[in-house]
């Protein structure tokens, strides 16, 4: 009978080893599948009077071939190169509404610049300056589509937040599912394989989404925390992700994690990685940085044409109006938490010393800071006393800051966003030819008894002074030296030395010169005849000027979008170098996990003939007892 028994357990046997093969081979190609292992033992011995016999063989268990360490780590590697990958992917859809060439801004702001060269040849050709606004329009049409690209990328970018948000807490209920089924079938000898891969499956979905830790829980159960410690999953409960808005700057979106009826808010590091940090960061930190610098460019330009426009003359003899919309006082957004009674607004005084950034202001005992959120730069600096409020307004940046009304509470703080629909909102003002103030308020006479080789290459106005056209005459002496006289010259004895090519700047305006001058030559700047305006074009060559005009962290008004293609190329750039290297480390790591728990087609082939040749020996050490008790059983029958 012991032979009986050793040779179906040995049948059994085998035969189960051959459905673990089976089943190994069945899931070759399914995702997060570990290979699994029968374990084999000997089913112990009896004693008898000539020795001890075995029983034959027994099933241990069913195990599978598994390693935390390198499921962890493989883990933590695909949440960063997420982050990484869909961070690079809408940086490369930012890029391409900043296109090069024809169609690029650069092209369509340069265009609008240099039309002016036409009104200072022609000033009185009505076509030259219908051109001129033409170009001016189209400029503003490209900044708004611009920006409306950018808009609706951000509101893409927000719904995808959301769609992942509602993934990872489907896959937070799936898991405590799986906890809960977990428990159920604890308390036995052997472990659900497949439950423990259908749990690490479910982690490694959800790792990709957001960073996650995990703490081994009761029975191969395990907990998942978020944000560095807000338990997402515990045991066969889960909580919620929420996407917020920032309580200070609505146009900002953050993640919360949301317990019962408590919300707190997951800062970008406590993210850490998965998709879901990608995508915020690009949100905060890139489509907001492109926002800013694409404002910045609107508002500098529009700031510094119409300052410059305003102190021309138009053919009507106007001085010139607003060639774009004026951009109002813009109000500081404040803190819903505030508790004072304090307004902010903002204005631009130097378009020239702007930065691309958005700022804080903050109360602090004695007073406020302001804060460059770009990079925290704060005013006054951190170690000084802070700003008293009677100190404003206050320039920073180009910027001047006024408290309009009311009064600081303590800690309360307010957003300044100046550059955040500039370019959306940007208009021409300009719409009849001539309104074009192409003219300057003052005109240059050369003397009649000159004999030198002076010329002059521009006059303009440069600021609106109370002696702009007050009469001034410039008098060259020997040695390339001249002085200035007029009822406005406070000091007619300085000699000034003269160079060619350098401006003389009086009373608000800017005249350049070339050539040599004699002793006794002259010229009188007074203001312009009215019926000459139509043949002068000052103001139009001074527009023109303002294409090397320093604007943009030192870059031309010209230059100005090669600086901000620039900024979003070097993004980029690192975001496609910090991709492909997380994904080469992510997908070595999750190779070295493959092969550890993946199932080899080689090998489980090798094992199918290992066990399939054991269970015919089985079955024919079966077939031969049962022959051998059956030749017994007559034998003791006769």
């Amino acid at each position: 009978m012991s032979s009986l028994n050793i040779a179906t357990r040995a049948l059994n046997a085998n035969l189960a080893a051959l459905q673990v093969i089976g089943h190994n081979i069945a899931n070759v190609n399914t995702e997060g599948y570990s290979r699994q292992n029968i374990q084999l033992q000997s089913s112990g011995y009896q004693a008898m009077g000539s020795g001890f016999f075995g029983k034959g063989v027994e099933i241990a268990t069913v195990e599978r071939t598994h390693s935390a360490y390198l499921t962890s780590e493989a883990r933590a590697t695909s949440s960063t190169a997420a982050a990484d990958s869909v961070r690079l992917a809408r940086l490369q859809q930012l890029e391409s509404a900043f296109p090069m060439g024809e169609n690029g801004l650069g092209t369509a702001l340069n265009s609008m610049l240099n039309a002016w060269n036409d009104v200072t040849s022609a000033p009185s050709n009505l076509t030259a300056r219908v051109v001129t606004i033409a170009r001016a329009d189209e400029f503003a049409s490209r900044l708004r589509n611009t920006a409306g690209q950018l808009d609706l990328l951000k509101q893409g970018t927000e719904l995808q937040v959301q769609t992942t948000v509602d993934s990872v807490n489907r896959l937070a209920k799936d898991l405590a599912a799986v906890n809960q089924r977990i428990i159920e079938n604890a308390g036995g000898a052997h472990t659900p394989n497949d439950l423990l891969d259908s749990r690490d499956q479910l982690l490694a979905q959800m790792s990709k989404l957001v960073k996650i830790a995990t703490v081994p829980g009761e029975s191969g159960t395990v907990n998942v925390f978020v944000g560095g410690s807000q338990p997402l999953v515990l045991g066969a409960q889960p909580a919620q992700l929420a996407v917020t808005r920032d309580p200070v700057d609505t146009s900002r979106i953050q993640v919360s994690f949301k317990q019962g009826n408590t919300e707190t808010d997951l800062s970008l590091a406590a993210l850490g990685g998965g998709e879901l940090a990608g995508m915020v960061r690009f949100l905060n930190e890139d489509l907001a940085a492109a926002q800013n610098q694409i404002g910045r460019m609107a508002l500098a330009t529009a700031t510094i044409v119409n300052s410059q426009h305003a102190l021309g003359v138009d053919l009507t003899g106007q001085p010139g109006q607003p060639f774009f919309a004026p951009t109002p006082p813009i109000a500081a957004i404040a803190a819903p938490a505030n508790t004072g009674t304090a307004a902010f607004s903002v204005t631009v005084t130097d378009p020239t010393a702007l930065k691309a950034s958005d700022y804080d202001i903050r109360a602090e005992a004695g007073g406020l800071r302001i804060v460059r959120l770009s990079d925290n730069t704060t005013t006054p600096p951190l170690g000084n006393p802070p700003l008293a409020t009677a100190a404003l307004p206050l320039e920073v940046d180009g910027l001047t800051f006024t408290l309009d009304s009311g009064a600081l509470g303590a800690n309360d703080r307010f957003r300044a966003r100046p550059f955040e629909g500039a370019a959306r909102n940007i208009q021409v003002a300009i719409g009849a030819p001539d309104k074009l103030a192409a003219a300057s308020p003052v005109a240059v006479t050369p003397g009649t008894t000159n004999s030198g080789s002076l010329a002059v290459e521009s006059l303009y106005a440069t600021a609106a002074d109370a002696n702009l056209t007050s009469p001034v005459t410039i008098t060259f002496g020997a040695a390339g030296t001249y002085t200035l006289s007029g009822a406005s010259i406070t000091n007619p004895a300085t000699v000034y030395n003269y160079a060619p090519g350098e401006s003389i700047q009086v009373n608000g305006w800017s005249l350049t010169l070339r050539g040599a001058p004699t002793a006794g030559d002259t010229f009188a700047v007074q203001a312009s005849p009215a019926n000459g305006l139509a043949q002068n074009a000052g103001n139009a060559s001074a527009v023109l000027a303002l294409r090397d005009l320093a604007t943009f962290d030192g870059v031309s008004l010209a230059d100005g979008y090669v600086s901000l293609f620039s900024d979003i190329g070097t993004r980029v750039q690192g975001a496609q170098f910090a991709a492909e290297f997380s994904g080469n480390v992510a997908a070595t790591a999750e190779a070295a996990r493959a092969g550890v728990a993946g199932v080899n087609l080689d090998e489980e082939a090798a094992r199918l003939l290992q066990f399939q040749q054991a269970y015919q020996a089985s079955a024919k050490f079966l077939q031969i007892a049962q022959s051998t008790f059956d030749s017994l059983l007559q034998t003791v029958g006769r």
